[in-house]
């Protein structure tokens, strides 16, 4: 499993239940790593989509303690070992953890790698992922040069490595 996220310097990751930033770039770059794979995430993020839909193009996962929850487009699952079961067999590198907060924390062990979007600024933000520069389970592999946005918004992608995962 990969896990995918944009933060902002801080690790932040939304507002209430929305991201603080439109960066289209970036948003681009999402849905060229995510396509034809799939999505995994929580009924928060789930409800962030436009109109509650699915993303279109990839397998849509949702972890949640609602076991009544059904919404057409969507899989869902919950527990981690449900989870585990249903993606047996899809390949490691298109499955891609998207969100929230509590779904990184819970599934992040099992990622080989996090592909995180810094945005260049502080934004005010309710949500957090886990720093993986505080986490020694976690190494920088790879980065891009800074990027700047039509909007003037920069931000740099980095690939970090579990090192557990990846020895």
């Amino acid at each position: 499993m990969i896990s995918i996220v944009a933060v902002d310097l801080n690790w932040g990751i939304g507002k209430d239940g929305d991201m603080p930033w439109k960066i289209p770039g970036e948003q681009k770059f999402f849905k060229e790593q995510t396509m034809g794979g799939v999505v995994i995430m929580g009924r928060k993020t789930l409800e962030s989509l436009p109109g509650q839909r699915p993303l279109k193009g990839r397998r849509n996962i949702v972890l949640t303690r609602n076991s009544a929850l059904h919404i057409s487009g969507f899989e869902s699952v919950n527990s981690p070992e449900a989870l585990l079961n249903i993606i047996h067999g899809e390949n490691p590198e298109k499955v891609f953890l998207i969100g929230g907060a509590q779904i990184y924390r819970l599934l992040l062990p099992y990622c080989r790698k996090a592909i995180v979007t810094k945005v260049n600024g502080e934004y005010e933000v309710d949500t957090y992922h886990p720093d993986l520069n505080c986490d020694s389970d976690w190494r920088i592999a790879d980065q891009t040069k800074e990027i700047v946005s039509s909007n003037g918004t920069s931000y740099t992608i980095f690939t970090y490595e579990n090192i557990f995962l990846n020895s």
